[in-house]
């Protein structure tokens, strides 16, 4: 199995820290945010990760090498200044990918999650980990049924997407159609939201869920940032 790790984010909400660092680079703990994403990974025995990079993308092939410091081998997408978003950043690696399913993180989060609790495979299209709404997102993702399937509509409370995943390349098939005129989606390579298709999915009962009752930290601002080092070091990570 391969693993996509998305960290081609701009990172503009984390200025100034990242005026000069990609977010996935910033430390926390003593090591970069991506880091803790490759050792994870390497853990359950992921052999190749693909990384999409954007801003400041030289810094990430400098700081990371090739991978094999964690058993790894590390292929860098530079997808311009312009990201391509979640899904069309996942449809630009797919050749690096390949045809079985993956696994793709953001690099921006930092959580406990044992990527071994993750099935083998999905069942459907995807399957997705789920935590706890956070402050910043109360509203939430998705609904986690208890047939373990996750809807966009319904009566049970919804829980937040933690930006852990499995997929199949085949969540992708027939973007065109679920994404249609918006926004980048004609520029060449296409830009444009994975949700949408997870949405479609969902509606057609092709996408599990799991839900994560660990650690989990949106690092999406310098607070959460300071937060969460705090956290790790009362912790004695």
């Amino acid at each position: 199995m391969r693993a996509l790790i998305f960290a081609a984010g701009l990172g503009e909400r984390m200025r100034p820290l990242t005026d000069h660092t990609p977010k996935p680079l910033l430390a926390v703990a003593g090591r970069p945010l991506i880091e803790w994403h490759l050792q994870r990974l390497a853990a359950l025995g992921i052999e190749e990760v693909v990384i999409n990079t954007s801003w400041l993308a030289g810094q990430f092939p400098q700081q990371l090498g090739d991978g094999s410091r964690w058993g790894l081998r590390l292929h860098f997408i530079n997808e311009g200044t312009v990201p391509l978003e979640t899904g069309g950043g996942m449809l630009n690696a797919l050749p690096l990918l390949g045809d079985a399913p993956f696994i793709a993180v953001n690099g921006d989060i930092w959580s406990d999650f044992d990527f071994a609790r993750l099935p083998a495979a999905p069942a459907g299209l995807a399957h997705l980990v789920m935590v706890d709404n956070p402050d910043h997102h109360p509203q939430g993702d998705f609904i986690l049924g208890n047939d373990g399937l996750l809807r966009d509509t319904g009566d049970l409370p919804r829980l937040t997407f933690s930006g852990i995943g499995l997929y199949h390349p085949s969540v992708l098939q027939g973007w065109q159609a679920v994404i249609g005129d918006a926004e980048g989606s004609r520029d060449t390579p296409p830009r444009f939201r994975l949700a949408p298709l997870l949405r479609a999915a969902m509606a057609a009962a092709a996408v599990s869920g799991q839900q994560h009752h660990g650690h989990w930290t949106d690092v999406g601002t310098p607070l959460r940032l300071q937060q969460l080092e705090q956290r790790l070091r009362a912790a004695g990570a």
